[in-house]
C-alpha cells in the first residue's frame, strides 16, 4: 500500500491509490492478510467488531469500496470488473 495516512486509534485508516480511485480502509494486525468488504449501502465500519478478533491472527484490511464512505466517489466505474479491479490493486 502506498501513500497511507495514519489516525490514532485500535485500527489504522489509510487511504490507497489504486485503479484511478482513491479507496479508503482500515488495517490492523500482522500475519497473512484477510480482506473483508461491505455489502450495499454500508462501510468498513460494519466489520468493527469482527476487526480485532481477527487482526489477532492475521493482517486485516478493511477498504470502503469505491463511492462509499471516505473513498472516491467517481460518475462511473460500478460494474463488477471495476469493482474487483479496484481489490486487486489494493492487495
Amino acid at each position: 500500500m502506498t501513500q497511507a495516512v495514519t489516525i490514532p486509534g485500535r485500527w489504522q485508516h489509510q487511504f490507497v491509490q489504486t485503479n484511478q480511485v482513491r479507496l479508503h480502509c482500515v488495517t490492523q494486525g500482522d500475519g497473512e492478510l484477510v480482506v473483508l468488504l461491505h455489502g450495499f449501502l454500508e462501510f468498513w465500519y460494519s466489520w468493527r467488531h469482527q476487526i480485532p478478533d481477527l487482526a489477532k491472527q492475521f493482517r486485516v484490511v478493511v477498504p470502503d469500496l469505491r463511492g462509499y464512505n471516505d473513498s472516491d466517489k467517481p460518475v462511473g466505474g460500478y460494474d463488477l470488473d471495476t469493482l474487483a479491479q479496484d481489490i486487486y490493486g489494493l492487495i
